[in-house]
C-alpha cells in the first residue's frame, strides 16, 4: 500500500554523502528523469525499474516540478514491471523443442548441451513475448529539509532495490537506515549521547554491527511499554519536533498482539499471543522464562486521533501503519491536480504526527533505560512478571 493509501508499511532512511549546495530542485528534477521508467509491453525484456509520478504511476515524465516536488518535499514511486516465467511452463516447451530438434536431426539419441541451452534461451524469450509483465510500485517521500526518506515497503529485497535505485540516481548520495540505535541518537540528542555511546555493544560503525549488536534496544523498549501499559498510567507527552506541539499529552499502549523469541540450543522458539488482551498472562510467562518481544501491536492516542502499527522491534520498521483518515473537502472550482496535492499534505501531516509520538514516547524510554535509575525500574518489571 502507498504512502496515500490509510494502512500503508513504512521504514526511514537518512541521506548521507554530498549533495549540491543551495536549490536541490534542478539536481533531482534531471536525475529523476534519466532513471525514469521505461515500459517493457512492446519488446521481450523480463523486468525495468525505474521512477514514476507517486500519485499516477503511469506518468514517467519529470520536467515540471508539479510531477514530484511538494514544498520542502520530494515525492516520486519506485515502479518495477516483471514477467515471471513458471519453471514448468518452460520445462513443458523445452521438450517440445527438444522433441522437434531430434526429429530434425534422427542421427542424434540426445540434444547436445550446447543446443540445448540455445533451446531454452528461444524458448524463454518466445514465452516472455506472450507474457504480460506485472508491475508493483513502491512510495518514497524524501523531506530536505530533515534529510530523511520515507519508504513503504519493508520486503528486504525491495529495500535493497531502492537502496540501490537511489544511490544509481543521485550520485554522490546514499541511504543510511534509521535502526534504533541511529533513532536512539537522533531521538537522544547531546543529552543522553554519551550515555548511549557507553551502552553501544557494537565493535564497528557498521548499519549491520549497531543493528545487531543492539537489539537491547527493542527489546528493551517493548518490555519497558508491556510493563507500563498494564501497571501505570499511559500517557505521554511530546517531546520531539514535528506537527504536534511540544509537550502535549498522549496516550501509548501495547495491545492486540505480541511476537515473543527467544533462541537456544533447540534453536529458535517463537510464540504468538493474539487478540485483545486483559493481564497479558502468557506474554508474561513466556518473558519470565527468558523469551524477548520482538514484534507488537502499539496504539498512539492524541485527542481524538488513533494511531495504530505493528512495531518490527529489530529495525523499528513500522507494519500496518494506520493513521487517521484524511477527509479533502472537495470543491466545484478546484482541479483534480490540487484536490491530490491537498491530500498529499494532509496525509504526510498525519503520518508525520504519529512518527513524532513514537519518537517521543522512544525519547521517553531512553531517559528511563540510560539513567541511573534503570536498575531499580527493571526490579520492578521482574517483579511484575514474577508476580510479586
Amino acid at each position: 500500500m502507498g504512502i496515500l493509501s490509510s494502512t500503508t508499511a513504512v521504514c526511514q532512511f537518512r541521506v548521507a554523502g554530498e549533495l549540491p549546495s543551495g536549490d536541490l530542485y534542478p539536481f533531482i528534477a534531471e536525475n529523476l528523469a534519466k532513471q525514469a521508467f521505461q515500459p517493457i509491453d512492446q519488446n521481450a525484456a523480463e523486468q525495468s525499474v525505474g521512477w514514476v509520478h507517486l500519485d499516477d504511476h503511469r506518468q514517467m515524465s519529470f520536467d515540471a516540478p508539479a510531477a514530484f516536488w511538494r514544498d520542502h518535499y520530494v515525492a516520486f514511486t519506485l515502479r518495477r514491471d516483471q514477467r515471471k516465467l513458471p519453471a514448468a511452463l518452460v520445462k513443458a516447451y523445452l521438450q517440445v523443442a527438444e522433441h522437434e530438434y531430434l526429429s530434425a536431426n534422427p542421427g542424434l539419441n540426445r540434444v547436445p548441451k550446447q543446443k540445448r541451452e540455445e533451446l531454452k534461451e528461444a524458448v524463454r524469450l518466445g514465452l516472455l513475448v506472450k507474457t504480460l509483465p506485472v508491475p508493483s510500485t513502491w512510495d518514497a517521500v524524501w523531506d530536505t529539509r530533515t534529510g530523511i526518506v520515507t519508504f513503504t515497503s519493508l520486503s528486504a529485497p525491495i529495500i535493497e532495490l531502492f537502496e540501490a535505485q537511489f544511490k544509481k540516481t543521485f550520485e554522490g548520495a546514499r541511504l543510511v537506515a534509521i535502526h534504533p540505535y541511529a533513532r536512539a541518537g537522533a531521538v537522544g540528542g547531546e543529552e543522553l549521547k554519551p550515555a548511549l555511546e557507553k551502552a553501544n555493544l557494537a565493535t564497528s560503525d557498521a548499519a549491520i554491527d549497531l543493528i545487531r549488536s543492539n537489539q537491547w534496544l527493542g527489546w528493551d523498549f517493548l518490555l519497558w511499554l508491556l510493563h507500563r501499559t498494564m501497571t501505570e498510567a499511559s500517557e505521554y507527552r511530546v517531546n520531539q519536533p514535528g506537527p504536534a506541539l511540544a509537550d502535549d499529552p498522549f496516550v501509548a499502549y501495547l495491545n492486540d498482539r505480541l511476537v515473543l523469541m527467544s533462541v537456544g540450543e533447540e534453536g529458535t522458539q517463537k510464540i504468538t499471543v493474539a487478540g485483545p488482551q486483559d493481564h497479558f498472562r502468557e506474554a508474561r510467562t513466556a518473558l519470565a522464562h527468558g523469551k524477548r518481544i520482538t514484534e507488537s501491536t502499539l496504539y498512539l492516542e492524541k485527542e481524538e486521533n488513533t494511531w495504530k502499527l505493528t512495531l518490527k522491534g529489530e529495525l523499528f520498521h513500522f507494519a500496518s501503519l494506520k493513521a487517521p483518515k484524511v477527509a479533502i473537502e472537495k470543491g466545484d472550482h478546484v482541479d483534480e491536480g490540487s484536490e491530490r496535492e491537498a491530500a498529499f499534505y494532509e496525509r504526510m501531516y498525519v503520518v508525520e504526527q504519529g512518527l513524532q509520538l513514537f519518537d517521543s514516547l522512544y525519547g521517553e524510554f531512553l531517559k528511563a533505560r540510560l539513567g541511573a535509575g534503570w536498575g531499580e525500574e527493571l526490579a520492578r518489571i521482574e517483579g511484575w512478571l514474577a508476580g510479586e
